[in-house]
């Protein structure tokens, strides 16, 4: 995103010293030894600067080198079916990010050769790929300087600038576009984005931020008016819902367990699920099938962003497994290949325990709920 740099307004020295001062303390004190900094390639920023969209680095190191390992490049990617892709995230959360990189990873296939577009322009029209993301690719993979403003960009802009109001609201990314703007150095393009991002990941935490070490904040304006812990702005309290459902462990007589695909969109979508419903019945009858010996297990609950769901499971046998209605999306799966589904995390979990024999069915309970 390309926006006029924001007047100088730092009451003591140019902005132009920030990118300077941040460099030197990154020299001596970034993360340089991340595995998609060597090689820093576009389809590998890319690759984990999705991954690390609201999850930790640690977390996101050893899903990108099984990532890597299965899908190298943009190629291979867009071949992969979408199940096998979904089954490298499982665990990820927030699955219409895998969804998008495989669809992203096949319009490059079709328009591009099988390789990312070079302009942020481009990059920021594939799904899942905003200006943001964008500008991280190019700046992390041509050494060219770019804005970014992932989330410790906009804590580190923030506090630095004095900018308050949540900054998820249209006016105040667009005065933390400029900042980030006016802040960019002449040179060194990959490093600062990865010094900035450090910055914020390392030091100007969103608790407890290690405020003497910052190499900026001699000229901070939350260090210096007494605000760094009320910026950034607090995003508004979402309205979380609440939904209890049932989910249906059913095993057929070689042990295998039914799993249906969900629909693309909605909560885990693409995702292999057990079947749910409001109630054991419904289940049944959805699926054509009689569940014999049902026993209820522990329930289990699970939160979304936006939806606390409270899961009932329960275990049974299945009648006549052969005759549930087949939609080519619901199938009998044994152990191993579960595992190379895309499972959500309770889900995952839920059958864990039951390969692990953790469920007694003389500690449950026959339910017919």
């Amino acid at each position: 995103m390309a926006l006029a740099p924001a007047p100088d307004t730092s009451p003591i020295g140019p902005l132009a010293s920030f990118a300077e001062r941040l460099l030197t303390w990154w020299d001596a004190h970034g993360r340089k030894d991340l595995p998609w900094q060597a090689p820093r390639t576009p389809y590998r920023v890319w690759i984990s600067e999705i991954m690390l969209q609201q999850t930790q680095v640690a977390t996101v190191i050893p899903y990108f080198d099984r990532w890597m390992r299965d899908f190298p490049d943009v190629e291979a990617l867009a071949a992969a079916p979408l199940h096998a892709v979904l089954a490298h995230w499982s665990g990820l959360g927030y699955y219409a990010r895998a969804r998008n990189l495989h669809q992203a990873a096949r319009i490059c296939a079709e328009r591009y050769d099988g390789r990312l577009p070079a302009a942020a322009d481009a990059l920021a029209a594939l799904p899942g790929i905003g200006p943001s993301t964008a500008n991280a690719i190019v700046s992390q993979a041509t050494d060219t300087p770019a804005a970014v403003l992932d989330g410790n960009v906009r804590r580190v802009l923030a506090r630095h600038a004095g900018v308050g109001g949540w900054t998820g609201r249209s006016a105040v990314q667009k005065r933390l576009w400029a900042e980030a703007e006016a802040r960019l150095p002449t040179a060194r393009g990959a490093d600062y984005t990865q010094a900035v991002m450090d910055l914020g990941a390392l030091l100007c935490r969103r608790s407890n931020p290690a405020c003497p070490q910052c190499p900026v904040r001699d000229d901070c304006r939350a260090a210096l008016e007494d605000r760094v812990a009320e910026l950034p702005t607090p995003k508004p309290p979402a309205k979380v819902g609440d939904r209890a459902l049932r989910m249906l462990i059913l095993r057929d007589d070689r042990g295998r367990i039914l799993l249906e695909q969900r629909p693309p969109a909605g909560i885990w979508g693409g995702l292999w699920c057990l079947p749910d419903g409001a109630g054991l019945a419904d289940i049944e009858a959805r699926l054509g099938l009689r569940a014999v010996r049902p026993v209820d297990l522990p329930a289990v609950a699970h939160r979304l962003s936006h939806l606390r769901l409270s899961i009932r499971p329960v275990l049974a046998d299945a009648r006549d497994a052969g005759q549930v209605h087949y939609s080519g999306s619901c199938g009998w799966f044994d152990r191993a290949q579960q595992g190379r589904l895309g499972l959500p995390q309770p889900v995952a979990e839920l059958l864990r325990r039951l390969h692990d024999g953790e469920f007694d069915p003389a500690a449950t309970k026959e339910d017919r709920g």
